[in-house]
């Protein structure tokens, strides 16, 4: 009943995630865009380059793929070089096995390289799945050849599907994965050992349920590491398979008891990450976790944990970004524990204190004491939050990856920028600031589904590398280019951009030491940059009664447009139609010449963005301007009817900074022979003869002209032209019904003449 009843209570409460708000980029850009170019490398005959590893000098990045394995020179931020290449494939005889053992030859049999690290300064160390047989090898990082092959069970994970996580720390290799074909026995383990025994988890007790690892990471102060990852909730037994998102400490140089617990973690202990926004439930599934250390010459436990949550009730793409502090993961295995019962699997707070419990050190401890420690690795402490509630919340993308970065901006003060890997295939680069989050800007780097992928951030060159099936993409943590006036630069609020008064231009702090225009907090034009200067007006030349359509591109997805004219107080509705992509559409006629404005207003601040004089050609083609200053004296206009354009949502590839609008696409078709009058950025406008408009009346209803008189002649004509088509068709039917009857006649006659013998036709 317990049970049922909070199931009940579940899908209740899940309803209150659709009030979660998503952050909408202000600039999106499509892939192998033009305006944010990114570089990507790939090798027709390499594929799954998902394992990524940078050198510490960011000159070289390493990549374990399908089969292979790549030393990449990445030295220079607009090209990635193939330096070496290392060929590691299974035998013809490891994949008839693999494929006798019930698996894909195709698919799970290739050697997935899942793990690659740093030995030493000069060996790299990998493992593969091999065939669903693990292997391993090291590497020299100079001739890049291999030095040593070993078979590696528990080093890395039998299937190339599930997930695991590797750290080296002074030549010790310390791993999180399965150890067993079936993938069903984790295990935390500590390999090459130099001062004592390799390490591994305790299988009397079950420590992990169902885990699923993510990731992990060195407490250097402490010499502890801690592994972050996904499993079974026992401790909550009123609900099955409730998943928890935990992270679990072993110290780095544990070698295990005396008698209890040889060659087994002394010092294991797990505790849950908690991410909820108030009154909400929980994002409890971790998809992604990044550690950020403090600044130079901060305290270490001013790390920054940046996980990546996902939830096990949404019913569609939702996720969240939490950031947890180091000393409180600390805390946390400080405190109390639960202790399991045996026969039960029940968890129970332990009675009493236990200094001892979460501690290093207890190579020596009593037999007494390391059995509580068998059963009592469970805190009863929460990880909680830095923050009340997550930093970004999403309800229409789902995150898969994280990496953040700290800068400092022009005023000296520091901001977190956050890159966050959707599953649709953005980037979306964050920063986080005192009133929110806000999302500067989305990359697309890839369109097909990814199965596994990874990123690898260097602060120091200011690069994310992303490591996908078909290749690796690098992508420049900013582009300040797209910004092409001081007023986008400033709004852009991007910590990484400033405006260069000197050069009249949107350039990176770290490229120029003069103080740059910069407001990250609030986006201040108008007390960064000098006056807009006027922008250049693009003139159009029209006829009387030709539909014309001025378009006006929004510099971003935040801005709103709005049109003027000064000889109109509002532009009156019977005479314009504003499209939603922004264009302006009227008739051309003596009220409507002259001067428009398309002005975009973003965060309290108005520009004009584009300008227009619309004119009449210096000869006039049918009515004079005389009698059309008559006809409109009169001070009646004729409304336009139109249906509202249908139009279809694209995102865009076009201007500098506006790619990430998401413009309408619309057309006129104009009669062959006929060219647009028009004079300036013939790209902005869209002249169409009333007769046009008439002809393509299934793409547009055609606009009545709001002054002068209409001419029929084209109508006239065309009439007549199916006049006389009906008339030839008619005539050329007759004609066939009278020489049917005529041959009829004469059939009837010869039978009735000669009656012979009867005809069979044999098919």
């Amino acid at each position: 009943m317990a049970s049922t009843f909070l199931n009940l209570l579940l899908l209740v409460v899940v309803g209150m995630f659709s009030s979660v708000c998503s952050l909408p980029p202000r600039i999106s850009f499509l892939l192998n865009s033009t305006h944010r170019p990114l570089v990507h490398f790939k090798l027709p005959d390499v594929h799954n380059t998902t394992t990524l590893l940078l050198s510490d000098d960011s000159s070289t990045l390493y990549v374990g793929a399908r089969d292979a394995i790549l030393s990449l020179d990445v030295s220079q931020v607009d090209a990635v070089v193939l330096k070496r290449k290392v060929t590691w494939r299974p035998t013809a005889g490891d994949m008839k096995e693999c494929e006798d053992k019930g698996k894909n030859p195709q698919v799970d049999c290739p050697n997935f390289v899942r793990v690659l690290q740093f030995l030493n300064s000069s060996h790299l160390y990998a493992c593969g799945s091999f065939s669903f047989s693990p292997r391993d090898v090291v590497i020299d990082a100079d001739s890049f050849s291999v030095v040593q092959l070993d078979k590696a069970s528990g080093r890395c994970p039998f299937s190339p599907f599930q997930r695991n996580t590797a750290i080296a720390i002074d030549g010790e290799l310390f791993t999180a994965t399965t150890s067993d074909f079936r993938g069903v026995k984790p295990q935390i383990s500590r390999h090459f050992s130099k001062h004592g025994p390799d390490v591994s988890q305790d299988s009397s007790v079950n420590l992990l349920d169902e885990p699923t690892f993510v990731g992990s990471s060195l407490d250097a102060a402490e010499r502890k590491l801690y592994f972050f990852f996904n499993e079974v909730g026992k401790e909550f037994s009123f609900m099955d398979e409730l998943r928890v998102a935990r992270v679990a400490q072993v110290c780095k140089d544990d070698v295990g008891g005396q008698r209890t617990l040889q060659k087994k973690w002394t010092s294991f202990a797990k505790a849950p990450l908690l991410c909820r926004s108030p009154r909400q439930l929980p994002f409890n599934i971790l998809q992604d976790v990044f550690s950020l250390p403090p600044p130079e010459g901060g305290d270490a436990s001013d790390t920054l944990f940046y996980g990546v949550f996902t939830s096990q009730w949404s019913v569609g793409q939702q996720s969240a970004v939490c950031v947890f502090t180091l000393q409180d993961v600390r805390t946390a295995f400080a405190g109390r524990y639960r202790t399991l019962e045996m026969q039960t699997h029940q968890c129970n707070h332990v009675m009493g204190t236990h200094p001892f419990l979460g501690k290093c050190g207890l190579d020596a401890a009593s037999d007494a004491e390391l059995f509580e420690v068998k059963r009592s690795f469970l805190s009863s402490t929460e990880v909680k939050p830095a923050t009340d509630a997550p930093l970004v919340v999403s309800s229409q993308h789902q995150f898969s990856r994280v990496a953040a970065m700290r800068t400092m901006a022009a005023n000296g003060k520091w901001f977190t920028v956050l890159f966050l890997l959707t599953e649709s295939g953005f980037v979306h680069k964050v920063v986080l600031l005192d009133q929110g989050p806000r999302v500067i800007e989305e990359i697309q780097v890839f369109t097909q589904p990814q199965l596994v992928k990874s990123i690898v951030l260097s602060s120091t060159k200011g690069v994310l590398y992303i490591g996908m099936s078909e290749g690796v993409t690098s992508v420049p943590v900013a582009d300040c280019s797209v910004y092409t006036s001081c007023s986008r630069c400033v709004l852009a609020r991007d910590p990484l951009c400033g405006w260069s008064l000197s050069s009249s231009a949107c350039v990176r702090l770290d490229d120029r030491p003069e103080l740059l225009a910069q407001d990250v907090e609030n986006g201040n034009v108008e007390k960064e940059c000098p006056p807009q200067t006027s922008i250049s007006v693009d003139t159009v030349h029209v006829e009387l009664n030709d539909v014309v359509r001025l378009r006006c591109v929004k510099p971003s997805n935040m801005a709103t447009l709005t049109w003027t004219s000064p000889q109109f107080k509002d532009l009156p509705e019977k005479l314009f139609i504003q499209s939603a992509d922004g264009s302006l559409l009227f008739h051309a006629a003596a009220a409507t010449f002259g001067s428009y404005h398309c002005e975009a207003e973003e965060s309290g601040y108005s520009e004009v963005v584009a300008s227009f004089t619309v004119q009449p050609p210096a000869s006039p083609r049918s009515t004079s301007s005389h009698d059309d200053d008559r006809h409109v004296s009169g001070g009646e206009y004729e409304e336009i009817v139109s249906e509202e354009p249908q139009t279809t949502k694209t995102r865009p590839s076009g201007g500098p900074e506006g790619e990430g609008q998401k413009n309408e696409t619309s057309s006129t078709n104009p009669r062959p022979g006929s060219e647009p009058r028009v004079q300036g950025d013939g790209s902005n406008v869209t002249v169409t003869s009333i007769g046009d408009a008439w002809s393509s009346s299934s793409e547009e209803e055609p606009l009545n002209a709001p002054g002068g008189e209409k001419s029929y002649y084209d109508e006239l004509v065309v009439v007549s032209l199916l006049l006389g088509l009906c008339v030839c068709v008619l005539a050329l039917g007759c004609a066939l019904v009278w020489r049917r009857k005529n041959v009829g006649l004469r059939q009837k006659r010869l039978l009735g003449a000669d009656s012979g013998p009867e005809l069979k036709v044999e098919e």
